[in-house]
């Protein structure tokens, strides 16, 4: 991707996020950039395309974070073998690496400050808040800890102790001066659980 496509891309979807969706036009991307609509419309066709690329971004990073920490990479229906044995440290290497990403890297983290507002405003925001912060990374973890289970129910509730904390964090982030100190509470939350939960399914 070229610098002005990927000066664009982060214009815009910083503008998103603080604004919205919806109230964002092309005159004002191309006005904090200090082009012309004309100069814009040269890489992207309009609003639309944009967003469609800033969201191709994020379900790639998607895979590759998942990948890089030799985490199962495909919901279970397509890859069930992916979800035996993932091990404690992978997984918290992983969610980790997935906190940071969602409040240490600003490109994530704009998208989102954008789905958190959006959310209510459109029905695909909506689904996309699900799919990357909600729900998603929810049934996640919950099919993760289904292999240490064995029952779905009690997989979902550790999920749910588990990833419940994040949106409380996520908050505390974003509005805490010391940032070190959440990241800090964060790892600890993570390290305390997982060599919990590990411990005690091994005993059981």
């Amino acid at each position: 991707m070229s610098d002005t496509k990927e000066k664009i891309l982060r214009t815009a979807l910083n503008l998103f996020a603080k604004d919205g969706y919806e109230a964002v036009s092309v005159s004002m991307i191309a006005g904090k950039l200090g082009m012309t609509k004309g100069a814009l419309y040269k890489h992207f066709k309009n609003k639309r395309d944009i967003f469609d690329s800033i969201i191709e971004r994020m379900s790639k990073a998607d895979y590759e974070n998942a990948k890089e920490h030799e985490m199962p990479e495909e919901s279970i229906e397509f890859a069930p073998g992916a979800y035996k044995n993932t091990s404690a440290d992978s997984i918290i290497a992983y969610s980790k690496a997935q906190f940071r990403y969602w409040t240490q890297d600003k490109f994530s983290s704009d998208f989102r400050r954008m789905l958190t507002l959006e959310q209510y405003r459109s029905t695909e925001m909506l689904k996309l808040y699900q799919q990357y912060l909600s729900g998603g990374p929810l049934i996640y973890m919950a099919d993760i800890f289904g292999e240490l289970y064995g029952s779905k129910q009690e997989a979902m509730q550790t999920a749910l102790e588990f990833y419940g904390p994040f949106f409380l964090l996520y908050s505390v982030y974003d509005a805490e001066e010391d940032k070190a100190k959440v990241i800090e509470t964060a790892d600890k939350h993570i390290e305390s659980f997982i060599s919990r939960l590990f411990s005690e399914t091994k005993k059981g």
